[in-house]
This record gives C-alpha cells, sequence and structure tokens, in this order.
C-alpha cells in the first residue's frame, strides 16, 4: 500500500485591529466587512472578520482498506479540508451538493451562539437537495479548541466527508503551555468495506450492521498515515473519534500523552500512556519527541470488542534510519475499569483561560441552582419486528419539515413539545417529540444506559459539565457523588455499561438543538430527540432572525 507522508506543520494567526491574516495555505481566504456581492453575509458589521469556502462534495472512489468502495470527497479531498480558524471568526461555508442524495453538514462541537438555524441537522434544516447549493453562515463565538465536521444526512457519514475544525485563541489569549513546535489533526475512526448505500439498505431492512472491517488514520489504512516530526520538538496533536460505531485507544510507542484540551475545554495537563476517545470526542495531546532517533507506531485499536481492530500510522523523527518493527504497543485490556478511571482524571483547568480572558474556574457552575431535571434512557428496540433504537420508548422520525421552520412559521402537526422527562418503561414507539426548556434554566440531564456497550451522546449547540458518572441506576441520591467544583464542560459524553452519566448546562442558547447518539446506525434507527430553547420575548439579542436563504422543505414550502 502507497504511503502518504507530511510533516506536521504550524499554522501562526497574526490579528491587527480588524483584519486577521493567515500565513497557511488552504482553501479558504480572509475577507473584512459585508461585502456587496456577498449579500448572504447577512449580520455582519464591518468589524467581524469572515473566512470563506467553497466546497464541491462528489462521490469518489478509494481503497483504504483494499477494496475498492464509493466514499464522500470534498473538492477531491478524503476526508475534508480542514478548517483553521480563530475566535470570534464568522466561516462562510458554500456547500455545493454533485451527490444523487440530499446533504447537510454539521459542526460537531460548534456552539453557534443564537443561530441554532446553521446547525445541519434534519431538525433545524431541509437538506441541500441534489444539484444545488447552500452556504452556511456561523461565528465561533467565545470558543477555542479541537473540533470536526461531517455529513449528517442518511448514513453518508459512513462514507467520509469528514474533516477537522480547529479553533485558535486570540493572540491576546495566552495558551496554558508553551506554544507547541507544530500543530495536526489525526482523525482516527472505525470503517466498514461497504459502501454507506448497502449499509443504509441494510439497516432499512432491519438488520444490524455488525462489526467494522478496520480502522483508518485520516482515512488511510495500515501504515498509510507518516508524520515527520523533528527531534527534541513538542506537537499538538488533535484527535477525534470520526468512527460511526467504535471506542477507539490512541497510543504512540515509547511516547507519553499529555492531554490539554477536549471540546473547547482546558484540561489539568495529567500525561498518559495511552487515551480512549469514544465515538464523537476530541481531544488534544501535547507530544515531545525526546526518544532515541527512529521510526515509532502510532495506533488507534477498538476497545471492548473481540477481535481487536487496529489502525497503524508512523511517527518518523527527521533523523530516523530506522523503521519500525516489532510488535505493536500494547493497549489496555477490554476491561471497562480502566476506561473509567482514566475519564475521572479528566477534569478542568480552573487556573486557565479559554477564549475570554478570565480563568474556567471564574465560572462556578456547581453552584448554580438546577431549575429542571431530565433522564434520557437509550435502548434498543423492534418496532414493527425491525430494528429500531428509542430514547424514553420514543424512536424518533424526521418529519418532512424540519422542526425549527415549523416551530418558526407556527405550523401544526410537525411535532410535539411534550418529551417525557424520565423513562417510562412502556412500548416503543415511533414519533417526533421535543423537550421543552426554559430560558436561562439551568438543566441536570441524566444519561441513562442499561445495555452492554458504551453509549455516546452529543448535544449540539452547548458544552455541558460532565459532572458525574456510576454504575447502577441513577437516583436522587446520586447526586451527592457529583463534582461540582472542575468537571470538564464538553459536547460529547460517554455512558459506561449498565450506568449512567450526569451533565450540567446553562440553557442560554436560544434554538431547537439535536441530542443524538453519536453511534450512527443508533441514531439512524431513532436513538435521538431535540430540544428547544425558547427565546423569551423574540428578541434578536438572544436570537438571529432566518437567514434569507433558509432552504424550505414539507409544510414550509411557501413560508
Amino acid at each position: 500500500m502507497a504511503t502518504s507522508r507530511r510533516r506536521v506543520s504550524f499554522t501562526i494567526l497574526c490579528p491587527t485591529m480588524l483584519l486577521i491574516i493567515s500565513i497557511s495555505m488552504g482553501p479558504g481566504q480572509f475577507i473584512v466587512g459585508n461585502e456587496a456581492e456577498n449579500d448572504i453575509i447577512w449580520g455582519a458589521s464591518e468589524e467581524d472578520s469572515v473566512q470563506q469556502f467553497t466546497w464541491n462534495v462528489t462521490y469518489g472512489s478509494r481503497s483504504p482498506l483494499g477494496t475498492n468502495q464509493q466514499v464522500l470527497l470534498i473538492n477531491g479531498q478524503f476526508p475534508g479540508p480542514e478548517i483553521d480558524t480563530v475566535t470570534n471568526v464568522n466561516l462562510l461555508i458554500n456547500v455545493f451538493n454533485s451527490l444523487d442524495e440530499p446533504l447537510l453538514f454539521t459542526w460537531n462541537g460548534i456552539w453557534q451562539r443564537r443561530t441554532s438555524w446553521q446547525d445541519g441537522v434534519l431538525g433545524t434544516n431541509c437538506p441541500i437537495p441534489p444539484g444545488q447549493n447552500f452556504t452556511y453562515f456561523f461565528q465561533v463565538k467565545d470558543q477555542i479548541g479541537s473540533y470536526f465536521y461531517f455529513p449528517s444526512t442518511g448514513f453518508l457519514k459512513a462514507a467520509g466527508g469528514y474533516g477537522g475544525l480547529k479553533i485558535d485563541n486570540r493572540i491576546i489569549i495566552p495558551l496554558p503551555y508553551p506554544v507547541p513546535d507544530g500543530d495536526a489533526y489525526l482523525l482516527i475512526g472505525d470503517w466498514f468495506n461497504a459502501n454507506h448505500t448497502d449499509l443504509q439498505a441494510l439497516l432499512d431492512q432491519g438488520g444490524r450492521l455488525g462489526s467494522p472491517d478496520g480502522v483508518l488514520i485520516n482515512g488511510k489504512g495500515p501504515f498509510g498515515e507518516f508524520l515527520t516530526v523533528d527531534p527534541g520538538k513538542t506537537y499538538r496533536l488533535r484527535i477525534c473519534n470520526v468512527g460511526i460505531s467504535t471506542s477507539l485507544n490512541f497510543r504512540i510507542a515509547n511516547h507519553n500523552l499529555t492531554v490539554v484540551e477536549t471540546e473547547g475545554s482546558h484540561t489539568k495537563q495529567n500525561s498518559y500512556e495511552n487515551l480512549d476517545i469514544h465515538v464523537g470526542q476530541c481531544y488534544s495531546v501535547l507530544v515531545t519527541c525526546n526518544q532515541a532517533p527512529a521510526d515509532y507506531y502510532m495506533v488507534a485499536s477498538t476497545r471492548f470488542t473481540v477481535p481487536v481492530l487496529n489502525g497503524i500510522g508512523v511517527i518518523h523523527y527527521s533523523n530516523s534510519g530506522t523503521k519500525v518493527s516489532g510488535p505493536l504497543p500494547p493497549g489496555p485490556t477490554t476491561e471497562i475499569g480502566y476506561s473509567i478511571d482514566q475519564f475521572r482524571t479528566i477534569t478542568w483547568n480552573l487556573t486557565a483561560n479559554a477564549a475570554r480572558p478570565n480563568p474556567q474556574g471564574s465560572f462556578h457552575y456547581g453552584m448554580i441552582n438546577v431549575t429542571e431535571t431530565a433522564v434520557v434512557e437509550g435502548a434498543s428496540t423492534a418496532i414493527d419486528g425491525k430494528q429500531r433504537y428509542a430514547v424514553n420508548s420514543i424512536s424518533y422520525v424526521n418529519p418532512d419539515t424540519p422542526l425549527k421552520l415549523a416551530d418558526y412559521f407556527n405550523i401544526g402537526g410537525v411535532f410535539s413539545l411534550n418529551f417525557p422527562r424520565n423513562p417510562s418503561g412502556s412500548a416503543a414507539f415511533l414519533g417526533a417529540f421535543v423537550l421543552d426548556t426554559t430560558y436561562r434554566g439551568f438543566l441536570e440531564l441524566v444519561f441513562q444506559n442499561d445495555e452492554s456497550i458504551v453509549q455516546s451522546w452529543h448535544i449540539d449547540g452547548y458544552a455541558a459539565f460532565v459532572v458525574g458518572a456510576d454504575g447502577g441506576r441513577w437516583t436522587s441520591a446520586s447526586r451527592g457523588e457529583y463534582n461540582l467544583l472542575d468537571a470538564v464542560a464538553r459536547s460529547t459524553v460517554q455512558v459506561y455499561p449498565q450506568s449512567w452519566t450526569a451533565v450540567m448546562l446553562e440553557l442560554d442558547n436560544v434554538g431547537m438543538w439535536n441530542l443524538r447518539s453519536q453511534i450512527w446506525d443508533r441514531q439512524y434507527l431513532g436513538e435521538q430527540l431535540y430540544f428547544k430553547v425558547p427565546n423569551p420575548d423574540g428578541s434578536f439579542r438572544n436570537e438571529a432572525d432566518i437567514p434569507p436563504n433558509a432552504l424550505r422543505c414539507g409544510k414550509a414550502i411557501g413560508h
């Protein structure tokens, strides 16, 4: 198999008073202001910086595991182009759909303050029809960190179409560690040799996916990813699990991984020999190249599976004359306890600044009174003899009209606001139910897992404080175990088998937001819901108006 070699690079972004200049080469370019020819840039003032991209999404052929198959390309790239940006920049991404099926992109972990209109999921947006385009426009407001994007419609995620989305801090906000010598994304994920259309058809017929065929690193099979580093230097690796079903463990032979950030939160700088990364999660780690000149394995291996599948890449010291050989560095055992213990050590760095010049610990989330609680339980079920998944006995089905459009235009009969706040234990049924919340309330959200697998849940529009996790069923007495001081804030959380995980979030981002399983066959077959954070007075201060280019479909046609 051909080897892909690349040197870890570092992008330096230097802001002036109003202009951001990028010296990195890439598909995007910066502009300032609201240019007349770009009338799609609604709501941007002369002080706003806007970074523009144009994407053409097509099918292509690749053989990452040796089997030729159809994949998703963005501007001919697999994975898609990396987005490098800076806190508070506005992103304008014009997407041309050259596929033969509808398309949307979602921005995993991006808050999109005041505008769930840009979330890129079927509950908020009409999909881009084949042969047409749509321009996303949103601000990465008060965010830093490592994220990724991916296609959210159908089962396209199994075909690729994902890419890194990096948000650097502004120069005036110092990093809580020395500036690294280089920066690179490692997009790791399980992979199936079957085309996404075949996988989707299997699910539509009531089948199950089964085990993946392998693990990719940056879209490449064994030994395909080859990173060149310089001895003595320290690099920041942004590692995201972009797969569809499997928790992974990442490690580099003879090198420690110092975790410094996860999904926008600076963490305490603990070092690990290996790191569990569950589906949909991202971490930034520092790796110092302080070993003898040689080539070293980097491995992403499946967790809690039999057999264990390995994605293999190479870290190449620039002065190395020795190729990798011998056994792979060992990963952890299949025991859950190791993963749980590691999970509990990843906490907030209370003294570090985030996107603003005030310490993360200045937000005392543990002193805020909880105003509402919801317990959600995702479970495997069957409806009409076919495999489905449900949350609190409701298996979600996407209506023809996005919930956000129905809510905005007061179109009835699309969804119900009566999503149950606790599991009922009743038989599962199909529906589109929304959890109604209160603006500026403080929500305690508990994920209950009575299954034998590790579940992974994502909250669009928010980062939530992961305050507790334990075995058994959650009760009100479980609050006595909560970490109310330095729990990390993130958008994707794992729930261990026969266990619960509790998070807290301030409901300050108005909109209709997706709460979903990151395990994509479960999401596709109903393990998701939406929650509504209402705009109390209709003010544009709380939520931007509907974009002028918003697509219409279903009952919203003509509105």
